[in-house]
């Protein structure tokens, strides 16, 4: 189960948002339901799999006197999540307040980052894609991951 690629899409003024059929399939077999949880981070909404999600809280839950930052971003994170249904259509509807949180007003990106995807404004997105990543292989290289680009 893995999301990967990216999509452009529009929001519709309802907040109801045409996941891609890759997308869906994934979701679809993480729950039979096609329910997925959204939240927020890093200035978008990332969408978890039913699955992945109740693995996300259960690693939360094992964490003993976490300290004020710890808990805070728990209520920020955890807090902020929302339980959505890919409807008959295959359109999930986005919460206002995750909507607009990101910024999230017509065009947006979808982006498959492995065990979630993300929902980007499309003028964010750009700009992150507009970076200059030469450096990064270090950064990654700090994590023990070795990968040959």
């Amino acid at each position: 189960m893995v999301f990967r690629g990216h999509s452009h899409r529009n929001i519709d003024a309802k907040g109801r948002l045409m996941l891609p059929p890759e997308f869906r399939e994934t979701v679809v077999q993480s729950s039979a339901e096609g329910c997925l949880v959204l939240t927020k981070s890093d200035g978008a909404v990332f969408g978890y799999p039913m699955s992945e999600w109740e693995r996300i809280e259960a690693k939360f839950g094992q964490i003993r006197n976490p300290n004020r930052k710890v808990r805070d971003f728990m209520r920020f994170f955890i807090g902020g999540a929302q339980e959505v249904i890919i409807d008959k259509q295959g359109r999930i509807l986005v919460p206002p307040s995750l909507r607009t949180y990101a910024g999230l007003d017509r065009e947006v990106i979808l982006v498959g980052v492995g065990f979630k995807f993300e929902i980007w404004d499309r003028e964010q997105f750009e700009g992150i894609e507009a970076q200059d990543f030469d450096d990064v292989s270090d950064d990654i290289a700090a994590t023990g991951l070795e990968v040959s680009f």
